[in-house]
């Protein structure tokens, strides 16, 4: 038969030509109510010039099993400033690479080419531990010739006896943009047809580890002008609203209507999000400005005053003494108190200590109850208590450790080298050890700004995300950094990267759950090769060999 089937774990990425076939046979270890996933692809060298291939898959078990066909990505160029040994896809950069995940069990492929099926399997808590075998059996036809299958291939899932934990106070947050999910799908603000695409989107943060969500009840003031999605609407009373004007030179009293907001936080929770992410209220790099707040929703961008107002100014803090309380409020009334997070300014940098502290200092004034986190990486804005949660960079993060700080972490486009990324060509185990490196340094969440932005850099222009994955901004934005789902017909196309990414979530919880049973720390012997988010082992050697090692922990501790 001129085709080749093989198995493959899910940190090998499967090209369209030029890969190394693997094994009929694949071994995979998980905890009872863990997801774990592998990958089943075939290889044609037949002389017709078309292939179309079919996946099939069976288990005897009530292993919840889902197969997506992996597609493929151009990607021009590798990311700058990493040495060759921390790349992958090599020789296929310039090239196509795999990322997003279909629902989709059947493909076609070409004479000399490849393609690859993503099976997710989640062990429910109460299955039984022990030995399962999955089946994975394609289907070919080549040309008109009639349907045949190969022969079968089989993933044996050793059931460990323990049940995952759930992760414990580490949220994970991922700057969710309605903006994009407005524009992408031609959508106003909020009508009807937007409710049951976002709860999609939602579901799938959840489904992949995030607990804490970004609600714009103003527009985020973050990566230029953005589409209006300002889910508080706000009302000017004795103001020449009623005629269609800017009114930053009026007196008039605020009015707000929270009942969208409320509609947003309930439709989060009921799919699963604890945690709630309130808008910067002040402008991006400095806070030197009050940020765009509208009319209304925003509906014909009409602002409550000039871009440029100062942050600090009158007319802002008249606007913030209206809205804060009314806010404090709403969070009471939802029980929502200890259950958010508010920003002053993102990515402020040390020139901006001075314009950040008396932002900082307006907010405590007017709300001494909110207490704030940002993407600072300098550590004079948290020796100085300028933010009650810093979150350095991965780059800075050990020395805010070593200083005493209670932080989370970020990455974005950088650092690079060495360090932790989830790009394009980042090494897909580099990406898994992800987890492992949160809990070594006892950090206390994470923060991606990139789950959705499908735009050019800065701007309002979408772009394909299925042909473009930079914002039109390599090499100064990173090919794969700027979101981790597709948009798809209604809802979400997750990425392997995303896959990858929250199974390391998985990770950081058996990691915690070693801890609270056996006496496990991040200090362990078995850590000790974690130096930094440069410095850490990046082999599945390592990793598979250290995860047993966690696995025995916990499975001696409950007999």
């Amino acid at each position: 038969m001129p085709i080749r089937t093989w198995l493959a774990d899910s940190h090998q990425r499967i090209f369209p030509t030029g890969n190394r076939p693997g094994h009929s046979r694949i071994h995979v270890h998980a905890a009872k109510g863990e997801k774990v996933s592998f990958q089943a692809a075939a290889q044609y060298s037949g002389s017709s010039s078309l292939s179309k291939i079919r996946v099939e898959f069976d288990s005897t078990s009530s292993l919840s099993i889902r197969a997506r066909k992996v597609g493929f990505v151009p990607v021009p160029h590798h990311n700058t400033m990493v040495p060759k040994d921390e790349m992958d896809c090599i020789g296929h950069i310039p090239g196509y690479v795999p990322d997003p995940l279909f629902d989709e069990t059947e493909t076609v492929i070409g004479k000399s080419e490849a393609a690859a099926f993503w099976f997710t399997v989640k062990v429910p808590a109460d299955h039984p531990s022990g030995q399962e075998v999955i089946t994975v059996t394609f289907q070919i036809r080549e040309g008109k010739n009639e349907v045949q299958s190969l022969k079968p291939l089989r993933c044996e899932l050793t059931i460990h006896d323990f049940v995952l934990a759930d992760r414990r106070d580490f949220p994970v947050t991922h700057w969710f943009y309605n903006d994009a999910i407005l524009d992408w799908y031609r959508l106003q603000a909020f009508e009807d047809r937007f409710w049951p695409i976002v709860e999609r989107y939602v579901a799938d943060v959840v489904e992949h580890g995030q607990d804490t969500l970004y609600v714009p009840i103003i527009t985020p003031p973050l990566d230029g002008v953005k589409t209006p999605s300002q889910l508080l609407r706000i009302q000017k009373s004795g103001s020449p609203e009623a005629s269609g004007k800017a009114n930053a030179d009026s007196h008039g009293a605020y009015l707000f209507d929270w009942h969208l907001v409320k509609r947003y936080i309930d439709m989060a929770k009921h799919k699963g999000i604890r945690n709630f992410e309130w808008p910067h209220l002040f402008t991006q790099w400095g806070c030197r400005y009050a940020p765009r707040v509208y009319l209304g929703h925003g509906e014909d961008e009409i602002l409550l005053w000039d871009p440029e107002t100062p942050g600090t100014s009158e007319i802002y803090r008249s606007f913030l003494r209206k809205l804060l309380p009314e806010w404090k409020t709403f969070l009471e009334e939802e029980s929502l108190e200890n259950r958010s997070f508010f920003h002053v300014s993102d990515e402020p940098g040390a020139k901006d200590v001075e314009s950040y502290r008396k932002a900082k200092g307006m907010l405590e004034e007017l709300a001494p109850w909110m207490k704030t986190m940002d993407a600072v990486s300098e550590l004079t804005f948290a020796r100085e208590g300028l933010t009650d949660i810093p979150i350095p960079s991965i780059q800075k993060t050990k020395a805010f450790v070593e200083d005493g700080q209670n932080c989370w972490t970020y990455f974005c486009c950088g650092p690079r080298g060495k360090y932790l990324n989830r790009l394009m060509d980042t090494p897909l185990i580099k990406i898994r050890m992800a987890g492992w490196l949160f809990y070594r340094f006892g950090v206390r969440g994470i923060l991606h700004w990139g789950y959705n932005y499908w735009y050019r850099s800065q701007t309002r222009q979408l772009i394909d995300p299925y042909l473009e994955s930079s914002g039109l901004a390599w090499p100064g934005w990173a090919y794969g950094d700027t979101f981790v789902v597709y948009p798809g017909a209604d809802g979400p196309v997750d990425s392997i990267r995303w896959e990858i990414f929250a199974e390391s979530l998985q990770d950081l919880a058996l990691l915690q759950q070693a801890e609270h049973e056996t006496g496990f720390g991040r200090d362990s012997r078995l850590l000790a090769a974690l130096g930094d988010f440069d410095s850490f082992p990046k082999s599945k050697r390592w990793w598979a060999s250290a995860r047993r090692q966690i696995f025995v922990l916990l499975e001696d501790g409950n007999h």
